[in-house]
């Protein structure tokens, strides 16, 4: 599992509003915000995630089965990265 921002779901709006949160937080962390959007359920699966939306940061899963807003996803990654 390689490093970067993920987040796994289907696609639904629940997925893209976490990812949007997510964007924004790494924006305002001054980091990459490329983000890949996971649909694959197998991908999901390995990651031992149950209920999407998840978040992963650096192949770590810091979130799942909720959204974030842009404040707790940003203290998410800023704990991982340190």
């Amino acid at each position: 599992m390689s490093g970067g921002v993920k987040v796994l779901g289907s696609g639904c709006a629940k997925c893209n509003a976490l990812e949007q949160a997510a964007r924004e937080a790494l924006a305002e962390l001054g980091m990459e915000t490329t983000i890949d959007h996971v649909t694959d359920f197998a991908q999901i699966a390995a990651y031992g995630v149950m209920s999407t939306p998840a978040l992963v940061v650096d192949g770590k899963v810091v979130s799942y089965g909720k959204v974030l807003k842009k404040d707790e996803a940003k203290a998410l990654i800023r704990k991982v990265r340190g």
